[in-house]
């Protein structure tokens, strides 16, 4: 099966790869052209990733264009409960792999603080989002259970972080892997997003997705809440 063969909403485009390094190239040559066109119009950019072993090969490529990243914001859609320098660590996944050379300048905005509890850390998080400028470029995944950034099925505050006119931007939440406790930026502050990009690869997350699109029960696949007219979907096998 292909993305070809899966029947879309209306307004949802897909960009189907033959490998994963074509992409990883595809995608960050697209995201830094939206991030330039950005800075043209409006003097800064604001770019929102997800962490996870799946995008680093986009991270290399995007850390390789050629970008006035003095004026770009660098901030993740989630994040573990854990310092920056746990193996875990989305941030320092984004250290390793994009924020070097010239995209070494880009404004970094961290959602993990070492806070008392993960939900003062939401807390932190959630008043220091609400500087951050209107996001530019979104760029989520995808989990085989239907999940994007951390909104879990089944985690306590699901119910809440899903709201689709919610007004906090930060939630405390609870994967069904380790580590559990994550930070995640909430559905209406991730919705918000000018350009919405889900880059996912192989036949299981086509399953996945089929499965999304099924159905409309947003807290039984998260997912659902961003498969709306302007998304673009990333794909290769």
């Amino acid at each position: 099966m292909a993305i070809s063969d899966v029947q879309l909403p209306a307004g949802v485009n897909a960009h189907e790869f033959k490998s994963p390094v074509l992409l990883a190239e595809g995608l960050a040559l697209n995201v830094a052209k939206q991030l330039s066109e950005a800075i043209a119009a409006r003097g800064n950019a604001v770019l929102v990733v997800s962490g996870g072993r799946s995008p680093v090969a986009f991270f290399q490529h995007l850390a390789k264009q050629a970008l006035d990243w003095s004026k770009v914001v660098v901030t993740l859609a989630d994040e573990r409960w854990v310092p920056v320098e746990h193996a875990d660590s989305n941030a320092g996944l984004l250290k390793q792999y994009l924020l070097k050379g010239p995209a070494a300048k880009a404004q970094f905005l961290s959602l993990y603080s070492a806070a008392a509890n993960v939900e003062q850390a939401a807390e932190h998080a959630d008043r220091l989002l609400a500087e951050l400028p209107p996001i530019d470029v979104l760029v989520l995944g995808m989990g085989d259970d239907g999940h994007t950034a951390s909104l879990f099925p089944d985690s306590p505050n699901l119910a809440e972080a899903l709201q689709a006119d919610g007004s906090r931007r930060c939630w405390p939440m609870l994967a069904p892997s380790v580590p559990r406790q994550r930070l995640t930026m909430s559905r209406a502050l991730l919705a918000s997003a000018r350009h919405k990009i889900l880059s996912i690869s192989g036949q299981s997350k086509l399953t996945t997705l089929n499965a999304a699109l099924a159905s409309d029960d947003v807290a039984a696949m998260p997912v659902r809440a961003f498969l709306q007219p302007t998304l673009e979907i990333y794909w290769c096998p």
